[in-house]
Formats: C-alpha cells, sequence, structure tokens
C-alpha cells in the first residue's frame, strides 16, 4: 500500500480563552488522507479551521489531541517539512528586494549555493512566468505577480508536497487562472498538492479529492467526481438536435419509466466570458 503524503489521525485543536474557563474549538476530531500526486482541496466558510488544520499538518501549531504525518513521519519532527513547500494566505516578502533575490534568499535558506542555486532560480521564474520581472523589485509586483512568486520560493528546495492557504485570495481572474494552470502543472511532475479554499468554482475545476469543514469537523470528503455525481440523473448533451428528435427521445425516456426533468440550452460560466473578451483585445493589440 502506497504511503499517504498526509494522513491527520483524530485531530481536535482547542485555542482557550483568555480570563474565561472555556475554550474555542477549531478541529474536532478529523481524519483525512491526502494520496500522493493528488490535488486535495480542503473547503470551507472563514473561521471553519481551514487554516489552523494546515497549520496542525506543517507542525506550526501543536493539536490538542491527535496527531498528523507527513509521509509516514510526524509533523511535530523538524525533519518532516524537509520535502514540503509552503504558500501562506497572506505571504510576507521583503519589498526591496527583486524577483531573482527573493528567490536566491529562500534557496540559501534552504541550503542551496552556486550554479545549481542559479539554475534553480532560472528554472522558477519561467516556470512562474516571472523571468522578464526577475529584476523588479517586489514593491512594484501587482498582487498575481506575487502569488507567483511566493509559489516559486515554495518551490524552491523541490519539495514533494506543496501546501497552498487561499493561493488565489484577491488576485483578478486572469491571474488566478495563471495560478491555477501552475497547480496543475505541478500535479504533472508528480507533486501532491494540498490547498484550502473557499472559492468552490476553482477548486471544482483542478483538486482530484475535497473534504469540506463547517464548525471545525469534517461533513464532507470524497473524489470531487463521486461528490458532483446525481445518483439517479444522467446528463444528454446533444448537438443540432432538432425538435423532432427531442420530442423522439422525451417519448422514450417516458415509455422506459424515465422523466425528463429540465431541458435548456448549454451554458457557459461567468468566468470564461470574462477571461474570452479581455483574452482577444489582448491578442488583437499584439498582432498588430
Amino acid at each position: 500500500m502506497t504511503e499517504p503524503a498526509v494522513a491527520v489521525i483524530g485531530v481536535t485543536k482547542l485555542f482557550p480563552i483568555p480570563f474565561q474557563w472555556r475554550s474555542i474549538v477549531a478541529v474536532r476530531d478529523l481524519n483525512l488522507q491526502v494520496s500522493a500526486g493528488q490535488i486535495y482541496g480542503l473547503l470551507g466558510p472563514n473561521g471553519s479551521g481551514k487554516s489552523t488544520t494546515l497549520k496542525i499538518i506543517l507542525g506550526l501549531v501543536s493539536p490538542t489531541q491527535g496527531r498528523s504525518e507527513i509521509f509516514g513521519r510526524d509533523s511535530s519532527l523538524v525533519a518532516s517539512r524537509e520535502a514540503v513547500g509552503f504558500l501562506p494566505e497572506s505571504p510576507y516578502f521583503y519589498k526591496y528586494l527583486t524577483g531573482a533575490e527573493t528567490l536566491r534568499f529562500y534557496g540559501k535558506l534552504c541550503g542551496l549555493r552556486g550554479a545549481k542555486l542559479r539554475s534553480r532560480i532560472d528554472e522558477l521564474l519561467e516556470l512562474v512566468g516571472l523571468t522578464s520581472a526577475r529584476n523588479r523589485r517586489l514593491g512594484g509586483y501587482s498582487k498575481g505577480m506575487l502569488q507567483r512568486i511566493g509559489l516559486a520560493q515554495a518551490l524552491i528546495q523541490e519539495p514533494k508536497l506543496v501546501v497552498l492557504d487561499e493561493p488565489t485570495a484577491g488576485v483578478d481572474p486572469a491571474g488566478a487562472r495563471e495560478i491555477r494552470d501552475l497547480i496543475l502543472d505541478l500535479k504533472r511532475r508528480g507533486i501532491t498538492v494540498l490547498l484550502s479554499s473557499h472559492l468552490l468554482g476553482q477548486v471544482q475545476e483542478i483538486c482530484d479529492r475535497v473534504g469540506i469543514l463547517a464548525d471545525g469537523a469534517l461533513v464532507r470528503e470524497g473524489a470531487l467526481d463521486d461528490l458532483l455525481a446525481i445518483e439517479n440523473q444522467t446528463d444528454l448533451v446533444l448537438e443540432d438536435a432538432s425538435p423532432e428528435l427531442v420530442g423522439e427521445i422525451e417519448t422514450l425516456a417516458a415509455k422506459s419509466g424515465a422523466r425528463v426533468i429540465e431541458r435548456g440550452r448549454s451554458r457557459t460560466s461567468l468566468e470564461r466570458i470574462f477571461l474570452e473578451a479581455t483574452e482577444k483585445p489582448k491578442k488583437e493589440i499584439a498582432d498588430e
């Protein structure tokens, strides 16, 4: 049996309230596993315990009960974090450093030096699309560019697991699309991704498996396709179908005991319309 990338076993976390004889339950009896090579989405509204769970997995917060493991190592051990890259929800960077200098700083913290570090910086800047901005100070980066340089620093030591807390928070739709494409590229490279988000549409596009937290408890968990499927309904999408053909299908369905409960034109999404509308002018300008 393949060892899971992340295992959370019976974890409960209480935060005592100062000067009061009671505590806040941030996470309650949580059990979950993230298989190696998957993109796992941890969902939930604000205050549901997502960030606390990630901090427990990373060993930044100690659980009140239970334990968590990263590739079989207890999260409380520093050695467990050698194979982990982390991008917090609101990362802080030194704004006076350039993109390349920022990656050099984090690379040296991870023990990289010389030609290997220079090569890694070039590789990551190309991966996140910031090669042209490598010598620009971070104070001049947009929110989306800061998130991408944050993702690059999380990858500097070639981790096997990347943990992302709200990776597209505050980023416009085009920037969010670029970050999602980067996350999918990480999966293609064999890297496990654990991300938290409350943006369901984004998670639906990239995650293999999701867990939904509410009030610190895991209320739903499973493969995304299984959670989205409606057991007693089947979608049938037709192109260039005449009204007569549709009528025949409905008649045949009625004869077999099935019932057509909805008819209508296929719909796209507002996000797709926005991206198509904003990308087209860019292409036209480039062609001029």
